[in-house]
């Protein structure tokens, strides 16, 4: 059950077009927060409010901060979107949205009949941090590529959340943003999926779209308990609408945990039992010691029958991360040299990706 509790703002940290990040006083306890305005409105300080304590009381990793669930200063809250749709619907905080292919819609003639990706590239990643290095070695590649971030709802819903995407629009390495599912927020959002890769293609015109859940991820330790498997599904939905799905893989030989040492078991049963359509698994070529457990794992799942291996160069990917100030950039708490296998397979995933729309039959 969720846990509730109520203070009030004695400090405002920072405030973002539709985030604040707020000092809430309980008592003689001081708690961080997030306020997202789109949900709750603006607060300030002194604000009496109602947070949702549940992650940080359970040490949660993901879901890991207190939220302002209502501003008690305030008897209603209203914002419409000029949609229709409900996200986070049938929830208390069931909000409403205009998306792309709705009728209200100015983009639901152009998305009306949309059925295709007509060979577009598809970056299908596990992790969000797999979105900066796949996004740095494209536009080294190419700075005239439009990039889409297409977000769906494995992780993080409010896109705002996600400093690495803000920061990424800044420096223009991600062009265009479209929430799908339950994620909200992005420059366009869609229902599913499906939509969603249509709406990158048809309304964003973007040359390429990386997929990925928001900041978080949910795992259980098992094969198939965790909320990587999306990626399994996100090739299949590029696959069947006639896109290119390259699989960014999730590789590390930093990562204390046996599970994603090498190839990540959540990566291996995404592609092994969640990817329906045929992708191509781009692997860094790495120091041979290294490049060779990876094969190993791919070909003792079978993954190399199921789907296409490109071993692609990669070695640019952290000069390339660093050229564009992303240096900072971590992944479960590490950096580029501490885990750089992780950051070079996000890369070759976007470099490969990129290297397809200058190929010819």
């Amino acid at each position: 059950m969720p846990t509730f509790r109520t203070g009030v703002i004695s400090d405002i940290a920072e405030s973002l077009d539709g985030l604040m990040r707020v000092s809430v006083r309980i008592g003689d306890e001081i708690r961080n927060a997030i306020n997202l305005n789109g949900l709750t409105g603006e607060v300030s300080v002194g604000d009496r409010v109602v947070l949702n304590t549940t992650a940080v009381d359970m040490n949660l990793g993901t879901g890991g901060q207190d939220f302002v669930l209502w501003n008690l200063e305030r008897e209603d809250h209203s914002v419409s979107s000029g949609g229709h749709i409900m996200k986070l619907r049938y929830s208390p905080c069931q909000l409403d949205v205009l998306t792309a292919e709705a009728p209200e819609s100015e983009h639901h003639k152009a998305l009306e009949l949309a059925e295709s990706l007509d060979g577009m590239p598809i970056v299908a990643c596990g992790l969000h941090s797999q979105i900066a290095p796949a996004a740095a070695m494209l536009k080294l590649l190419d700075p005239d590529l439009r990039i889409a971030y297409v977000m769906t709802d494995g992780g993080s819903l409010p896109l705002i959340q996600s400093n690495m995407v803000r920061l990424l629009k800044e420096k223009g390495l991600v062009d265009a943003t479209v929430t799908c599912g339950h994620a909200f927020g992005g420059d366009y959002e869609s229902v599913n999926i499906f939509s969603g890769l249509v709406t990158a293609n048809e309304v964003a015109s973007a040359d390429i779209a990386i997929v990925a859940m928001g900041p978080g991820v949910t795992g259980t330790q098992t094969s198939l308990g965790h909320s990587a498997m999306e990626q399994g599904q996100v090739i299949s939905a590029a696959g069947s609408l006639g896109g290119r799905p390259v699989a960014a893989l999730r590789v590390s030989f930093a990562d204390p945990r046996a599970r994603h040492r090498a190839v990540s078991r959540q990566t291996l049963s995404a592609l092994r039992f969640g990817a329906l359509a045929r992708c191509t698994m781009a692997v860094p070529d790495l120091p041979v010691e290294q490049l060779t457990v990876v094969m190993d794992s791919l070909i003792d799942t079978g993954l190399t029958e199921m789907h296409d291996v490109r071993i692609v160069d990669a070695w640019e990917t952290v000069p390339a991360l660093e050229k564009y100030g992303l240096e900072s950039i971590r992944s479960m708490g590490r950096t580029l040299k501490d885990d750089p296998a992780f950051f070079e397979a996000a890369g070759a995933a976007g470099l490969f990706a990129g290297q397809l729309l200058y190929q010819t039959d």
